[in-house]
């Protein structure tokens, strides 16, 4: 039963999916030591310390049954949460309590957790990011040709098309796509460095065998599923990779806050909308409303994450020597939350791209009150070809232009502009033919073969075998 009395977060009640916060539990974390201790074990062994396969078997006997009421109790009277751990692992592995976490400090299983979890979590949101871009491109195809009126300063400029636009949202979410993958090919292991990163007690166990302790490095990296560890560091891993990954959910979340600012303001036109269920509500007063409140979430988690990419940047440079603490709450709350938001925006961002609803009817009204500004260049061009001064029909067209932007604006009325031009003996050579000039499909460039080229050169090899079917929102 829920308890009311107590905080709870959103990202545990309204937003991140089941995946992420099983990735950034408590239990993943503990299960993630053991894996660690394991492992330790597995390479000391290896290299020839006192370890025997009898203890690393037992300890993989346990690795996961944790025992967490023992780690609780005994956390109360030693404060110390890895030791507490090392104890009641040890409670269950009594043949192997001797070597559990030998020659490590609390780093060890601490940092390379947080690695490992930071590793999987993007490629969660990697999973995630394809599914956004393989609706896009369905949305993108299906609307690739369909003429819209584009923007520049939010004022209408040359038309485009609908689904043009949408592969500008996709061409940010190929760059996100780069820096996951840049990432993940260059992020590693701390391994078991020590107190200060000297490797000191390993040297020690080694009995100054300097190739053993590279040696146990590179183990520990295989059997995690890394490539290798941090040639060097302090005690901990620098921070500034907790930096490097924030920065890359700061992406995500970016890229995301443009196609939500973008859905808003096409709603507010009516052009398109996000999808609206059978029985959702928009409005507690106003029972017509249809407010784009998956957009609107999308960007309050965004300004959420890109605001916390700054916490690992202060705490990387805040960091004294060889390590301090003040790290460590700072950092439990800010690389956590980040991924879990970042999860949420995608989760809703292939919700909304997965049911946009166009109106090509509104669309087409919208182009067309504007088009005939935009059409007067072409006609122009019709005239002179068919005889007239070039300078002169330039200024009788900025004269009707402005007579005729009057009457929209101060009048309310309809855009006369073609009937003015219809009328005026200076454009009689190609009055016949100002009909055609109101085609769109004349005004949107190569926006349909562009589309085409983007969607089969750049985004189809991303995106194959991806089954992108939208996620189900959660409150």
């Amino acid at each position: 039963m829920t308890d009311y009395s107590i905080y709870q977060s959103p990202f545990s009640t309204r937003y991140a999916s089941k995946e992420m916060q099983n990735l950034f539990s408590a239990e993943k974390k503990f299960r993630t030591w053991r894996r660690l201790w394991i492992a330790l074990a597995e390479a000391e062994h290896e290299l020839g310390l006192p370890v025997s396969q009898a203890q690393i078997d037992e300890l993989k006997a346990h690795a996961d049954d944790i025992n967490y009421e023992v780690a609780e109790a005994r956390e109360k009277v030693v404060r110390h949460d890895v030791m507490s751990h090392v104890f009641a692992y040890g409670e269950q592995c009594p043949n192997a309590r001797a070597i559990i976490h030998l020659g490590a400090t609390s780093c060890y299983v601490g940092d390379n957790t947080d690695l490992i979890l930071m590793r999987e979590g993007m490629e969660l949101l990697r999973g995630k990011v394809l599914a956004v871009l393989s609706r896009l491109a369905t949305f993108a195809e299906k609307y690739k040709a369909m003429p819209t009126l584009a923007f520049t300063h939010y004022q209408p400029a040359q038309p485009t098309t609908v689904g043009k636009r949408a592969c500008l949202w996709m061409q940010d979410l190929l760059l996100d796509l780069q820096d996951i993958d840049h990432f993940l090919d260059t992020i590693l292991l701390l391994g078991s460095k020590g107190t200060t990163g000297t490797q000191a007690s390993f040297l020690e166990l080694f009995e100054g065998d300097h190739e053993k302790c590279r040696k146990l490095d590179s183990l520990i990296a295989e059997k995690l599923g890394f490539r290798g560890c941090y040639p060097v560091s302090g005690q901990t891993y620098s921070r500034k990779v907790d930096s490097r990954a924030l920065a890359v959910l700061s992406g995500i979340a970016q890229s995301a806050a443009k196609f939500s600012n973008d859905i808003r303001l096409l709603q507010h036109m009516k052009e398109i909308e996000e999808p609206f269920e059978k029985s959702q509500i928009g409005s507690s007063a106003m029972a017509y409303k249809r407010n784009p409140m998956r957009s609107e979430r999308m960007a309050s988690l965004a300004r959420f994450v890109m605001t916390n990419a700054l916490n690992p940047m202060f705490t990387e440079a805040r960091q004294w020597f060889e390590r301090t603490l003040d790290d460590s709450a700072n950092k439990r709350l800010s690389v956590a939350e980040g991924f879990l938001a970042t999860d949420s925006i995608l989760d809703i961002y292939a919700n909304v791209a997965n049911g946009l609803v166009v109106y090509p009817k509104v669309i087409e009204k919208h182009l067309r009150e504007e088009l005939p500004f935009m059409a007067t260049e072409n006609i122009m061009m019709d005239a002179v070809k068919a005889g007239g001064d070039r300078q002169e029909l330039h200024e009788r067209i900025r004269v009707h232009s402005q007579a005729a932007g009057n009457r929209v604006k101060a009048e309310g009325a309809d855009n006369d502009l073609l009937k003015r031009i219809a009328a005026d003996p200076a454009f009689a050579t190609v009055a016949d033919s100002l009909d055609k000039s109101l085609d769109p499909a004349r005004y949107v460039g190569r926006a349909p073969q562009q589309v085409e080229e983007f969607l089969a050169e750049v985004v189809a090899p991303v995106i194959q075998g991806v089954h992108a079917d939208a996620p189900e929102l959660r409150v």
